[in-house]
């Protein structure tokens, strides 16, 4: 009896020992809390947990319904979406990316960049993009005769890499259509152009006892039949390099010696537009590597339209600087200036500023558009600086030329001379 007796109070011990404890522990938890939430007693501490416990549950019920929302609208969209790990996994991709890639729904989920698009060209623009902030790039599914897909990686904000994948096949379909239309109108219009001013050349010579009226007529013709060539050639041209067909032959090329030989001719036709052409030009400059009858083209044209829209007396300045890693050749005209409006889309193809005030003097507004596509190929850069009746400034960088010792001696290279429109 004795022994129970003892036992019993030994278990009252410790349980009077274990309330004590969770006592004390509780008026430390609530102490904390109290810390915590600034409450002041108790019943204070009970009614703000619940709040937040509250908050929490409206919080989490919110991100559930954003995350529904944006999967929905993300399969809403024809746009293949692509949500890439850290280590380059698939953790999203939505209904569009499945289709585009001829993949089972849900499939990609899980599987490596590698293994989901089984093209290394998309792993490395998500590389890129997860170094870099973004990346582009533009690739055929599957095979050469699969989809054509422009990738856009974006880095996220928060972790992995977004991608937006879009079907281009048509565009450039589309474009191609365009292309050879272009070329083929062309080649189809030169034959009687050539004619017609042939036949003006003879009837200018046959016709120079006849009246002035009818002089001028025929000078007319060889005119405007002038101007149709022109702009045939630089349809041609301008479809070409669009199209990839046409090849830069890279050469070292010195810069000033290019401008000096440009600036010569066209000097006579400044003249005789009352006009004058100064160069502002160092001793010498490294060479570019480059293709010189093509930028002697886009110096062509430069100067062409400094003297087209410039007024008679004034004077035409073309220089060259040379900085760390490029050179840039300017043309500064006293002409009738760009407006600010005009500045952005001078360079598009057919576009020219004013029509109404450029009417007699107008070219066909392809010259700008093949300068820039030009000055694109070599990696350079085209702007134009100008302030409305105030006269332009035109300029073009082109990247120096690397060392013979990297690049090799006296060596003459094709390379493709498009760049993107």
């Amino acid at each position: 009896m004795d022994a129970v007796v003892v036992l019993f109070i030994g278990l009252l011990a410790s349980l009077l020992g274990w309330a004590l404890a969770v006592a004390i522990s509780r008026g430390r938890t609530l102490e904390r809390l109290r810390e915590t939430t600034g409450a002041t007693d108790t019943d204070d501490v009970e009614r703000r947990v619940r709040d937040a416990l509250e908050q929490a549950d409206d919080a989490r019920w919110e991100t559930e319904q954003t995350l529904h929302d944006t999967t929905h609208l993300t399969e809403l969209l024809t746009a293949g979406v692509v949500h890439l790990r850290d280590d380059l996994t698939v953790q999203f991709a939505n209904g569009a990316a499945h289709v585009m890639l001829e993949r089972r729904p849900g499939s990609m989920i899980g599987r490596s960049a590698l293994e989901a698009f089984v093209d290394a060209r998309v792993e490395a623009i998500a590389r890129t993009a997860m170094e870099l902030g973004s990346a582009n790039g533009e690739l055929t599914i599957r095979s050469s005769g699969g989809p054509t897909v422009t990738a856009r990686a974006r880095r996220s904000p928060v972790s992995g890499v977004w991608l937006v994948l879009e079907d281009v096949s048509e565009l450039r379909r589309l474009q191609r259509i365009r292309a050879e239309f272009i070329d083929n109108l062309s080649h189809e219009l030169r034959t009687p152009l050539t004619t017609i001013s042939l036949l003006a050349e003879t009837a200018a010579r046959e016709a120079e006892t006849a009246s002035p009226r009818l002089r001028d007529r025929i000078a007319k013709i060889e005119v405007e039949t002038g101007h149709l060539t022109q702009m045939v050639n630089e349809l041609l041209d301008l479809s070409r390099i669009e199209s990839g067909t046409t090849q830069l032959l890279l050469d070292d090329v010195d810069l000033i010696r290019l401008v000096r030989a440009t600036t010569e001719r066209l000097r006579l036709f400044a003249e005789r537009q009352g006009l004058q052409i100064a160069l502002d030009l160092p001793d010498s400059v490294s060479p570019v590597r480059g293709d010189e009858d093509r930028l002697g083209q886009v110096l062509i044209n430069l100067l062409h339209n400094a003297v087209k829209f410039s007024p008679n007396g004034g004077a035409i300045v073309v220089g060259v600087v040379e900085t760390a890693d490029e050179i840039t050749v300017w043309v500064r005209d006293p002409g009738i200036g760009v407006p600010r409006a005009d500045l952005t889309r001078i360079f598009e193809r057919f576009y020219k500023v004013d029509r109404a005030r450029a009417r007699g003097r107008g070219g066909t507004g392809l010259g700008l558009s093949i300068a820039r596509h030009v000055v694109d190929a070599h990696g350079g850069r085209i702007w134009v600086e100008s302030e409305e009746g105030e006269g332009s400034r035109f300029a073009f960088t082109i990247p120096s030329a690397p060392k013979p010792s990297a690049l090799g001696q006296g060596a003459t290279t094709s390379v493709n001379g498009t760049a993107p429109s």
